[in-house]
């Protein structure tokens, strides 16, 4: 939008107001020149609504706002999660390092609390930039809405667990929805939500289809963009008032009144007869506002409408394409289906790529195909309406087709490998994973926004240029040579953001929330990819601590999900690695959890089969009461994976009161769990004895589960029966399976914590998960296809 714009406008004088608070906290002058826009009504009302404090001295540590998540709802001061804050820094790459640092909070009081030390050194950084700004930076939105993000992430104005940043973001968002009627009582918020994702990213088949699956997910992202572009765009408003895009999913204030209503209305038509026409009609955009009363942006009546504007949407996809019904039902000429997504209304297919043998795609498919090999180094996405721009590597064209009320539009996003490329004519420049402010204050772009994207990828080898391949990934697993493919996603997450924080629920908090969920999906597993030791939470577990684990291929990674792929054990290895990261993320917080799945496939497994037993393995730990992972054919929680011993304890206990007891739980230096015993039974298992061990210990594994089986159909003889086979029914056979071991084993020192560890009970549970992680570790060739081997090794 024009930066005359009166929202626009109260947009900047408020991240103007922000940065010059900033500049005072940290002891240093703005540079000549910096002069605020005049002061809007707009905007004294939104900070009078918000309870903006703009003075300095309110600046403190920024408390974790995940803390606040269902402490309004714990029964017991025991599942009460812990007060932690985060320390003071800045958001920042480090040396050569591509991505930031992951930046863990801290418990309080630990004796290790923010500093006046931690303060200077964040003063300092916020002194330097701001010698670098000058007049034009300083009426450039983008420039200082980055600037505050960079340096307002982890530390309060006021409200000890509300970012600066997001304070700052909210206040102007509701400055410049008011901007044109201050006395407007009512505020829109704008609601929409891209379904079909599923569909159109992982029903496809065919040589090459990580490529293009990657290629899709990252079109979606765009796709999700322009939505955004559009919607600013027709309401007039700058990019500050999106409190979140991504995933698919969006939410934008605006002003309320029939005119955003109508404006809306013609976006979702013209947008869904562009996707219609591109996906027959697999994609579809729900999008829709609700108004609320200006006052309840401080209350947490706010989530409410939150949650209402959410299920409107649920009401349009009900009855998406209405408007095309017609169409989309009536007689349509079929052609020879597309050998990747099987669409069958294009009249002529070509190979998908120039290679005899190649399948042969749609138009679609070919461009997604292109795409993914093109996506390795973009650095920026220029929006244009030109068609040709010189230098990019790659264009992509949407083509929104006149409707009633719209002209049709004509837009190209052309991607360079700089992060300054050379173009006069554009009107949004997304800067990919950008957060250094140097690169905004390039004279040639128009309207610089940083692009956060989960989109880590390791280059391929043998096809330079491009991400690693899966032929690659087979090559570099250890043991069996598998693909490894994980699904992950939040538990809950739609409660949390309804009714998380009780009474706390504002707009600045859950500005907060969708901020820090961003961070964790689009940043910080990148950064946790790309650099494992510097990037993983203090005392986390490692089956393999050296390793740099980074034959890994996003596919998507965003919102609260992601979709994974990799050299199997390393897949298996990041999945705990995630894990323990976001429960650090979140401060331990009981009251959030995340699920998963993984399954594993040889390189020719169709990729969609490959997608649907990661999920369905995910649905399955889900089951099982969430904060579960599902691998192996089986689902434990993840504390019962890497051996928690505490929790096990507590499980066991919970579920067994009156058969085990706290006094038989093993002592400290016996494994208990599956990443453990793992852990040390790879390191005394010598080659050679390892197949027979692990076939005896397998065999047990079925022993027990028969066992139970034929009891469930029998009268059990005494009442703890069941309970005996479960738990103990494995001593006679794993005694006889360790005396068979060789002598130089047995000697070794750490073969009692083996001995003990197998034959507890409270390992029992878990020998089949322990086996088969041991036996896939120690196969280095194999012939049998992925679904047969994990049926094999389930049987």
């Amino acid at each position: 939008m024009s930066n005359t714009k009166s929202a626009y406008k109260a947009a900047l004088g408020v991240f103007q107001q922000a940065v010059r608070t900033l500049a005072t906290w940290s002891g240093t002058n703005l540079p000549d020149g910096c002069e605020d826009v005049a002061s809007l009504e707009a905007m004294e009302i939104a900070k009078e609504l918000l309870s903006w404090q703009s003075e300095a001295d309110n600046i403190g540590a920024l408390r974790l706002l995940f803390d606040g998540i269902g402490s309004s709802n714990s029964e017991s001061e025991s599942i009460k999660p812990k007060r932690h804050y985060w320390q003071p820094q800045a958001i920042e790459t480090v040396g050569e390092e591509f991505y930031p640092r992951i930046p863990y909070p801290l418990s309080y009081p630990t004796g290790s609390d923010p500093t006046d030390m931690d303060f200077e050194k964040l003063k300092q950084k916020i002194q330097e930039q701001i010698r670098n700004l000058n007049k034009y930076d300083w009426q450039n939105l983008a420039l200082l809405t980055l600037f505050v993000e960079k340096f307002g992430s982890y530390i309060h104005l006021g409200e000890e667990d509300v970012a600066f940043t997001d304070i700052t973001k909210s206040t102007a968002a509701i400055a410049a929805t008011l901007a044109e009627n201050p006395e407007a009582e009512n505020i829109a918020l704008v609601a929409g939500d891209l379904s079909g994702i599923q569909n159109f990213i992982y029903t496809i088949s065919s040589d090459g289809a990580l490529k293009s699956l990657r290629a899709r997910s990252f079109y979606l992202e765009l796709v999700t963009e322009e939505v955004v572009q559009q919607l600013l765009q027709n309401l007039e408003l700058p990019r500050t008032n999106v409190v979140y895009a991504g995933g698919g999913n969006l939410y934008v204030l605006a002003p309320a009144g029939e005119d955003t209503q109508r404006k809306v209305a013609q976006v979702r038509e013209q947008i869904n007869h562009w996707l219609f026409d591109c996906f027959q009609g697999k994609v579809f955009l729900a999008l829709d506002h609700l108004e609320f009363h200006r006052n309840n942006i401080q209350s947490k009546e706010f989530s409410e409408y939150w949650s209402a504007a959410t299920k409107k949407l649920a009401k349009q996809k009900a009855r998406k394409f209405e408007n095309q019904l017609q169409t989309l039902l009536g007689k349509q000429t079929t052609y020879e289906p597309c050998r990747v997504c099987h669409r069958d209304d294009e009249p002529k297919l070509h190979p998908l790529r120039q290679e005899p043998d190649s399948p042969l795609a749609c138009k679609t498919c070919r461009e997604m195909f292109e795409l993914g090999g093109d996506l390795l180094k973009v650095k920026a996405i220029v929006r244009s309406h030109r068609k040709d721009i010189r230098g990019s590597c790659h264009s992509i064209h949407f083509q929104l087709p006149a409707t009633p009320s719209l002209n049709q539009e004509d837009i190209w996003y052309h991607l360079f490998d700089s992060d300054k490329p050379v173009v006069v004519e554009s009107d949004t420049v997304l800067l990919v994973d950008n957060w250094n402010i140097d690169n905004y204050q390039f004279k040639l772009f128009k309207n610089p926004v940083p692009l956060l994207l989960g989109n880590y990828g390791k280059e391929s080898e043998q096809e330079q240029s491009n991400f690693i391949r899966s032929e690659e990934m087979v090559e570099y697993a250890e043991g069996i040579p598998r693909v490894g493919y994980l699904r992950m996603d939040v538990d809950n997450l739609g409660t949390i953001f309804a009714q998380g924080l009780g009474e706390a629920q504002t707009l600045p908090r859950l500005t907060g929330l969708s901020r820090q969920m961003s961070y964790f999906f689009k940043v910080y597993l990148n950064s946790l990819a790309a650099n494992r030791q510097e990037n993983m939470p203090p005392n986390a577990r490692k089956l393999t601590p050296s390793a740099k684990r980074e034959n890994l291929l996003f596919i998507y990674a965003g919102g609260d999900d992601l979709f994974i792929s990799g050299s199997w054990n390393e897949v298996v290895e990041f999945a705990f690695d995630i894990y323990q990261s976001f429960r650090s993320h979140t401060g331990y917080n009981p009251n959030i959890s995340i699920s998963g799945g993984i399954s594993l496939a040889e390189t020719k497994f169709p990729l969609y089969q490959a997608a649907e037993e990661s999920g369905d393995a995910e649905e399955k730990a889900k089951g099982n009461g969430r904060d579960s992972l599902g691998m192996f054919g089986q689902v434990f929680k993840w504390d019962e994976w890497l051996g928690n011993r505490d929790r096990v304890l507590d499980a066991f206990l919970q579920n067994l009161e009156n058969y085990f007891s706290r006094e038989e739980f093993p002592q400290e230096e016996v494994p208990i769990g599956i990443f453990p015993t793992v852990d040390i039974l790879r390191n005394q298992l010598e080659i050679g004895y390892a197949r027979s061990f692990l076939r005896n210990l397998l065999a047990t594994a079925q022993l027990q589960e028969k066992a139970i089986e034929d009891l469930e159909e029998k009268q059990k003889i005494y009442p703890e029966q069941d309970k005996d086979l479960r738990y103990y029914l494995h001593l006679p056979k794993v005694a006889y399976t360790l005396a068979r071991l060789p002598q130089t084993m047995r000697d070794n020192p750490e073969f009692e914590k083996v001995r003990k560890a197998l034959l507890s009970p409270y390992n029992a549970p878990y020998f089949r998960a322990i086996a088969t992680w041991l036996e896939l570790l120690n196969r280095s060739s194999d012939t049998t296809t992925g679904k047969e081997k994990e049926e094999e090794l389930r049987s």
